[in-house]
């Protein structure tokens, strides 16, 4: 089963490595420039040590020293230590700029991908690990892709000219070196190939933490509230202790690596020296051509150092990368229809729909209806039985898992989610503010609409009111801490009724704004629904007294369909909704 395990670990880093490799590929006129100019480096790096055993050669010679020959060497070599380390140089700063361009673009993916994901994706991911994924672990992956550069391409290049030039040197101490270096490779992909699982592990953990975090300050008043700080410290506390046993694994497996090739490699420079010494007494070999197979073996194997130097972070950069690709390549949305829907009426059929998040736990089924243009439908029931999953369905933030969904005859599998989504404006019990002006706020989506039209939606909403004692009016920055529950709502209802939609959703739009606040946001609701398809979700069945039709829901079934009258009169389960509601009350 472990060697299965294994084999699954290995193959999924391989395909990961291929897909970053594709990633920088993209850039193939740095990347050419990169690799020629690491090899241009390497090779005027090896060949310092040839002139200086020649050097050597000409001071220890028989007779006296060629004073000349010395000079003239030391004056080249001095040449070619200064064009190597003005290639180094360019090559720190391409890959610089290869390494961030690169995840410039798999960044841009993930965001892009972020954006056509189904809903169903967002909600079983949790949105810290998902931003962990595309901040931390893209950092991660930059760290380990500049190393990656800066320590491959020139080291490959180092080992293959290395070679060359060893073989032309003495091609038995050469043979001796290859022969040992197996030995090097075996002791470091072992090591590799077990530490990838454990830098993947790492990587789950870290996300898991960072959506923990994100929740806890996300809703530190809530936290306060319930007294569960030291609650939450404690789940912390267990999180943190399992993060670090698994970095500390992690870490310490693959710290293995460069302490063990090292000692590998020193045996090969030992036999090397001792090969050598032999090769001298013989006569095959002079002193500085020892110096320089010395010099070349130590060059040889200093590649292989420095990259298992960098395991780890070569490990952790690729687990990153799988934690990325894996989100880049997730099932995007089921692709959208290409006709535009345009000139609405506002006819919505509902016919025979079946939908459930969880294929083993049925939610709706056989659902029919029809809202006729310009009518109000009310949809009520307890907490869980499909309300909001009905207004997710009419959005298509959710496609139907059988039957249709018509908007004027279309189906809205055969249009434009955007065509779709313009025709409906939408106010939900959850406000969203984000940071900028008020005016950026309110017209979200209607940018290009003069201050005029937004100053008068905002009177109807009677939002103005408070808009204009704000230091800058519509120009004031705001932050969501800025605004009360009942400010931030009533600028979201501000902003659907800016739009004029010939379709309208309301979920719950009026909760956290006072009575009488209420009542007159009524009247204006009364102004903008006036010949427009509304579907409105309460709970106070007060408010939906006027629907023309309202729809009893319970676990996804409609029980009973028509006007507050006749369902009171059935004496059903809306009756009973409505008696719990106002027991004791005059209201009835």
């Amino acid at each position: 089963m472990k060697g299965k395990l294994d084999k699954k670990t290995l193959a999924l880093q391989a395909a990961t490595l291929k897909k970053v490799l594709g990633a920088v590929g993209s850039h193939t006129p740095l990347l050419v420039l990169s690799l020629f100019l690491s090899a241009a480096m390497a090779v005027l790096q090896l060949l310092v040590p040839v002139l200086f055993g020649d050097t050597i050669d000409a001071v220890i010679g028989t007779g006296a020293v060629d004073f000349e020959t010395v000079g003239s060497l030391l004056l080249r070599a001095g040449i070619l230590i200064a064009c190597a380390a003005a290639a180094s140089w360019a090559v720190s700063l391409i890959n610089n700029r290869l390494t961030f361009r690169t995840v410039r673009d798999i960044r841009a993916r993930a965001i892009r991908q972020i954006e056509t994901l189904p809903l169903s994706y967002l909600d079983s991911h949790s949105s810290g690990d998902i931003v962990q994924r595309v901040i931390g672990d893209v950092d991660l992956l930059s760290d380990g892709l500049l190393l990656g550069f800066t320590q491959l391409f020139s080291g490959v290049v180092t080992i293959v000219v290395t070679i060359a030039v060893m073989f032309l040197r003495d091609f038995r101490i050469t043979l001796l070196v290859l022969a040992m270096t197996p030995v090097s490779f075996l002791v470091a992909g072992f090591i590799a190939g077990h530490t990838f699982s454990m830098f993947r592990e790492q990587t789950a953990v870290r996300g898991r933490q960072t959506a923990m975090i994100g929740e806890i300050v996300g809703n530190e008043k809530v936290v306060k509230a319930f007294g569960r700080e030291e609650k939450c410290s404690a789940e912390f506390a267990v999180l943190n202790e399992e993060l670090q046993k698994k970095s500390q694994m992690a870490v310490f497996f693959s710290s293995l690596t460069n302490p063990s090739t090292r000692a590998v490699n020193n045996v090969i420079y030992a036999a090397v020296a001792l090969l050598g010494a032999f090769r001298i007494l013989s006569g095959g070999l002079t002193v500085g051509g020892l110096t320089i197979l010395l010099h070349y073996a130590g060059q040889y194997m200093k590649p292989f150092n420095e990259i298992s130097s960098v395991i780890t972070e070569l490990q952790n950069a690729l687990a990153c990368a799988a934690r990325l690709f894996d989100l880049i390549e997730a099932e995007p949305e089921v692709p959208e229809g290409p006709a535009e829907l345009v000139k609405v009426r506002g006819q919505v059929t509902l016919d025979g729909v079946d939908f459930s998040y969880d294929p083993e736990k049925p939610l709706i089924e056989g659902f029919t209806y029809e809202a006729r243009p310009g009518s109000m439908t009310a949809i009520v029931g307890p907490t869980g039985c499909g309300k909001t999953t009905l207004i997710n369905l009419l959005m298509r933030f959710y496609d139907v898992d059988a039957g249709s969904i018509r908007v004027d005859g279309a189906d809205v599998r055969s249009v434009t989610r955007t065509s779709l989504r313009r025709h409906y404006g939408m106010v939900l019990q959850d406000t969203w503010i984000r940071g900028g002006t008020v005016r950026d706020n309110i017209a979200f989506g209607s940018e290009d609409l003069p201050d005029e039209e937004i100053i008068r939606a905002a009177r109807e909403t009677h939002c103005w009111e408070f808009i204009r004692r704000m230091p800058k009016g519509l120009y004031t920055e705001i932050r969501e801490s800025d605004l009360s529950q009942g400010q931030k709502q009533l600028m979201c209802i501000t902003r659907a009724m800016l739009r004029r939609p010939p379709m309208l959703i309301l979920d719950e739009a009026t909760s956290s704004i006072d009575t009488r606040t209420e009542l007159q946001i009524r009247e204006a609701f009364a102004r903008l629904m006036e010949g427009r398809t509304s579907f409105v979700v309460a709970h106070r069945l007060s408010t939906i007294r006027d629907a023309d039709c309202i729809l009893v829901m319970r676990d996804g079934h409609v029980l009973e369909q028509g006007r507050h009258e006749q369902l009171l009169a059935a004496g059903g389960f809306y009756r009973e909704l409505y008696d719990s509601q106002f027991a004791g009350s005059e209201e009835e």
